[in-house]
């Protein structure tokens, strides 16, 4: 007792020892549990399904990236004088009504390479007007082909070219 305060003995306690290679059992981690064939196929089958959905997602924004760069540069590093606007060739127009009665007439029956209006793809009836044209000599409706020579100069089956010569009224004219 020393001022009124008693202190208890002290115990000498066991020396601790600890070693690098052994750990105290209190402070000691039980190994993990063995890995089953039915884990590692689980883990190998969610590693398979996150690459599956990680690795299409990763192209495509490699891909992106690349069509962004590639219009960046586009639009950056092609430098013009003048900005060319894209001219769409004169259409040429249609037949006037007077070259359309100067291209010959005839019915269905007399039609040579078939009775198929290529306008309406009707079948040309045998006493139905019918209108030829010249150089390819397919047939059309009067209707249909007046309509469609109207607006284009060409054959609407074969795209040959009505030439001015099918107009003229020469002896040389091939009708």
């Amino acid at each position: 007792m020393h001022n009124g305060v008693q202190y208890a003995p002290l115990t000498p306690h066991p020396p601790l020892l600890i070693s690098p290679s052994s750990p105290p059992a209190s402070l000691s981690i039980p190994p993990p549990p063995p890995i089953t064939a039915a884990a590692a196929a689980n883990q190998n089958m969610l590693l398979s399904v996150f690459l599956a959905l990680f690795l299409p997602c990763v192209g495509m924004s490699a891909i992106f990236l690349i069509y962004i760069c590639l219009l960046w540069y586009a639009a950056n590093h092609h430098h013009h004088s003048e900005i060319v606007t894209p001219v769409k060739p004169s259409a040429e127009k249609g037949l006037s009504a007077s070259d359309l009665e100067k291209l010959p007439k005839t019915t269905g029956k007399e039609l040579i390479l078939g009775t198929e209006c290529a306008v309406c793809l009707d079948e040309i009836e045998s006493e139905q007007p019918a209108r030829l044209v010249p150089g390819c000599n397919h047939g059309f409706h009067l209707e249909c082909a007046d309509t469609w020579l109207s607006n284009h100069s060409v054959c609407p089956v074969c795209r040959a070219k009505l030439d001015s010569q099918f107009f003229n009224a020469s002896t040389d004219n091939p009708c």
